[in-house]
């Protein structure tokens, strides 16, 4: 048996199904895996035959020094090479914390992330290099909403920023009247965030997925969403992958490159009628549907995990054409909401797409995450640290990998 590529320590909320994805796939290329979450049970991702061991780390709030002295304990104690963050929040504070830990991370600098998160930064850049991008501006802090055109998509700048303080980001909402625009604007700006505007895009959801590597963008996965949950405006319930476009994976590229990212990324995409992408958001760490592009091309994750730690990429091409993914969950509820053809059939649809399909969270050979989530109301004890003491380093045995 060839030895172990190393240990990776990945950090994620409890309800993360990226981060499920993330230790399978480097479980299977060899990696000993980790997992750090705010409670003592590990969440989803700890439930995992993957993970080796859990342990409970703090939420990335304030200025950060428990975070780093919690971080750098589990990385010692635990033997692990490089630490991962699925989530923008996880990913951002590793970033802008890289030199404070004994090991790298799997994130780029801490301004080119802050860069790739900031929504209204983001459409000027893609502007700059060709691509298409909803029209986005900062609204004044007085000035006259009357002005407004309606509906408006009313976003918060940044996802996180160096010392929120917050523990949960406010969604994105498409606002179609004044009191409504009035009232997510203030809900962001209590947050301690910046609202930025932009005009609604109609069409269908799509990603462009890869790992930016010595500035090219390898092993490219591209893919269209049928089925979304919160409907209409949310995640990939459903998704299927589709040939590269090659003008959009040129554009993404340059687009990229522009922004000097590295590693993993997933750029969103609404196609109308007019067969345009226009780009909407820039996920630089896991996300949703991260099964499907590891599915339609094996060791992309293993490929990022290894340039974060400056080790050979092997080759990547673009992945399978026709694979497909599916939340369940998520696609079930959406199916109680929009009853397509009735409820029966449209409950029945999404089971018949189950079959086949990559999933976040169910695999019959690693039943955890869906046992956790199954029975998480039965767990009322389970500690969170942010509403408890500080943490310390907790360490516990997960299921046999």
């Amino acid at each position: 048996m060839s030895p172990s590529p190393g240990a990776v320590l990945v950090l994620a909320h409890v309800r993360d199904r990226a981060a499920v994805t993330v230790a399978r796939a480097l479980r299977r290329h060899g990696w000993r895996v980790g997992a750090g979450t705010p409670r003592v049970s590990g969440g989803f991702v700890g439930a995992s035959r993957a993970v080796s061991a859990t342990h409970v780390v703090p939420r990335v709030r304030g200025t950060l020094e428990e975070f780093v002295r919690v971080v750098t304990a589990v990385v010692e104690a635990g033997g692990y090479d490089l630490v991962v963050g699925a989530g923008d929040d996880w990913m951002a504070a590793l970033s802008h914390v890289a030199d404070r830990l004994p090991v790298p991370v799997a994130a780029p600098p801490p301004e080119v992330v802050e860069r790739a998160l900031d929504k209204l930064g983001l459409t000027e850049d893609a502007h700059a290099v060709g691509l298409d991008a909803p029209r986005t501006w900062l609204p004044g802090e007085d000035a006259d909403l009357a002005g407004v055109p309606l509906p408006v998509v009313v976003k918060s700048r940044t996802h996180w920023r160096p010392g929120t303080t917050r523990r949960h980001r406010v969604e994105a909402e498409v606002c179609g009247d004044l009191d409504a625009l009035a009232g997510q604007l203030a809900r962001i700006r209590a947050h301690g965030d910046d609202p930025v505007l932009q005009v609604p895009v109609r069409g269908r959801l799509g990603a462009l997925v890869g790992v930016m590597h010595q500035g090219r963008l390898l092993g490219r996965v591209q893919q269209v969403a049928p089925r979304l949950w919160p409907t209409p405006h949310g995640a990939s319930a459903r998704a299927v992958t589709v040939p590269v476009d090659p003008e959009l994976a040129r554009l993404s590229e340059e687009l990229l490159r522009r922004i000097g990212w590295v590693g993993l990324v997933e750029l969103q995409f609404l196609t109308g009628k007019d067969g345009t992408p226009r780009l909407i958001d820039l996920n630089g760490r896991p996300f949703g549907s991260v099964a499907l592009a590891e599915g339609a091309r094996p060791g992309l994750l293993d490929a990022w995990v290894r340039g974060a730690l400056d080790r050979p990429v092997p080759p990547l091409p673009d992945g399978r054409v026709g694979v497909r993914y599916q939340w369940l969950v998520g696609d079930l509820r959406r199916a109680r909401t929009e009853r397509r053809g009735g409820l029966v059939r449209d409950v029945g649809d999404s089971l018949r797409w189950s079959v086949g399909a990559r999933h976040s969270l169910v695999r019959l050979d690693d039943p955890g995450p869906v046992a956790h989530l199954l029975t998480a109301r039965l767990r009322p004890d389970d500690p969170d640290p942010e509403t408890t003491a500080p943490a310390d380093v907790v360490e516990v045995d997960a299921l046999a990998s």
